[in-house]
């Protein structure tokens, strides 16, 4: 399996160096230059499988010179998840809830954050390489920690991370200030996710930047969804709910589900999208936006326009004006024409936006649907499925939710859904209770305890913990000082 950059074809390297480099050196990303197919006859054979059992071969059809190692790879990431790693939960007749969030820093991201170690360890060794990698990361809030907890003390690799110094959570925010490990490093940038993000992409095209880490013996990677090796561990789970829901008699096969995804920089719902090439049996993908809903203006409009007012809301994560991992579906709606979409990204970056033919827009809509909730729809949305069904979502989820409602409303479409539900609730517990119509108390420790005391869901250790952990890191940069932050060698 070889693998393409999004601006240029003719860059063609293998699974091991695309998740080692990260980004291509021309600032395009890796795509694998075809699809595996799944037939139903190898879903039959996954039925039986556990869900590291799972992973371990939807990975291993892009990866397969790392083949030997993913069974024992999967079963030691997936077993530090709280029993199943992919639940799904079953809240009405043809609503279910894909749970992504029990794992070790209880967001989506783990999912892959816990394999992603394994997978560049060994691609480096495949490569015949020994330095040192720096993993660099932008975060809207959890990629961070969970990239943090994913990669600490793993030999060969110092990690990176900035954060939005007023854009994430204040639970988000300890979760990362006290993280433990000696490799580790984070910062907060003064602006918001699109500022970190920018300033980490311009970290990793320095030639001069990357020539100083190379006396180092150093060398970028991402632990960002921009890297195949975070992304293609999230298309498991969406063959993972299939099977799953097949297994418990709810749908046939062939049968088609939809999927109602919260997405901010569009890694979760491109890995759905993905499966579907894959040959997942797919009606829908529906994307959901807050307030911030550049996507939703994309898809109906077909005019990508980053040009507008940034929103702080109550689903951080998806606080995101730049969705990188867009640039993957552009290139494969366009014919894989890598000038086409080496184009309109420059576009993006110098005029702010890009526009895509009435064809595209109209292949994009067969497969895709997009809606925004804002502060208060997504609330009532949260509110109204505790109220019904006794289910505690976060508020990211709930932005997932109340799109699904208003394509129902607009549609009628029927088919089965499946909610991907990316955080635990207990990350953004003050904001839940209000949602939830309680008083919230002023500290943040005392929302989890009566969040649990309303909800009856027990709050996660980890999260509980953080009361009484150090601060370890405390820094705030503009982020011109992203490269001298980066070549200082401070760790705590």
């Amino acid at each position: 399996m070889k693998y393409l950059s999004t601006r240029n074809r003719n860059t063609r390297v293998s699974g091991a160096q695309a998740v080692v480099n990260g980004l291509a050196a021309d600032g395009g990303l890796y795509v694998p230059e075809t699809f595996p197919a799944v037939t139903e006859e190898d879903m039959r054979a996954m039925l039986a499988m556990s869900y590291d059992e799972r992973a371990a071969y939807i990975i291993g059809l892009y990866l397969p010179e790392l083949a030997g190692i993913l069974p024992e790879a999967a079963r030691k990431a997936y077993g530090r998840f709280e029993d199943d790693p992919a639940p799904v939960v079953q809240i009405d007749e043809d609503m279910y809830f894909l749970e992504l969030w029990h794992g070790p820093t209880h967001a989506f991201k783990d999912i892959a954050l816990t394999i992603l170690p394994y997978l560049l360890t060994e691609s480096k060794k495949a490569l015949g390489e020994d330095g040192g990698t720096l993993i660099l990361v932008a975060t809207s809030g959890d990629t961070g920690k969970a990239a943090l907890e994913g990669f600490r003390d793993v030999p060969g690799t110092q990690v990176t991370v900035f954060y939005p110094s007023d854009g994430v959570s204040a639970l988000q925010k300890l979760q990362m200030a006290t993280q433990a490990g000696a490799n580790v490093r984070v910062a907060a940038i003064r602006g918001n996710f699109d500022d970190a993000q920018t300033a980490v992409k311009s970290a990793f095209a320095s030639p001069e930047l990357n020539a100083a880490l190379k006396k180092r013996g150093l060398a970028f990677s991402s632990a960002n969804s921009i890297n195949w090796g975070r992304l293609v561990p999230q298309i498991a789970y969406y063959f993972s709910a299939y099977l799953d829901l097949i297994d418990a008699g709810r749908i046939k096969w062939g049968d088609k589900l939809n999927f109602a995804v919260p997405t901010g920089n569009f890694g979760n719902i491109l890995a759905a999208y993905y499966a579907y090439r894959m040959g997942l049996p797919v009606g829908k993908l529906i994307c959901a936006s807050n307030r911030n809903n550049v996507l939703t203006d994309f898809f109906r409009e077909g005019e990508y326009d980053s040009r507008r007012e940034f929103y702080k809301t109550m689903s951080p994560s998806m606080d995101i004006l730049v969705s990188s991992n867009l640039e993957r579906l552009l290139f494969e709606i366009s014919g894989r024409d890598d000038a086409v979409t080496a184009q309109r990204m420059r576009d993006l970056k110098e005029k702010g936006g890009y526009t895509v033919s009435k064809e595209e827009r109209a292949a994009l809509a067969e497969l895709f649907w997009a809606g925004y909730a804002d502060e208060e729809t997504a609330g009532e949305a949260l509110g109204n499925l505790f109220e019904e069904y006794g289910y505690i979502a976060d508020t990211h989820t709930s932005v997932a939710v109340a799109v699904y409602d208003e394509y129902v409303s607009k549609t009628g479409d029927e088919t089965p859904v499946v909610i991907v539900s990316t955080a635990s609730p207990y990350k953004f517990a003050r904001d839940v209770l209000k949602c939830l119509g309680e008083k919230v108390p002023d500290d943040d420790f005392k929302a989890l305890e009566k969040l649990e005391n309303v909800t009856a869901l027990p709050v996660p250790d980890s999260l509980s913990s953080l009361r009484t952990a150090e601060r370890r890191f405390t820094d705030v940069i503009d982020k011109s000082e992203i490269f001298d932050f980066i070549l200082s060698e401070e760790r705590h």
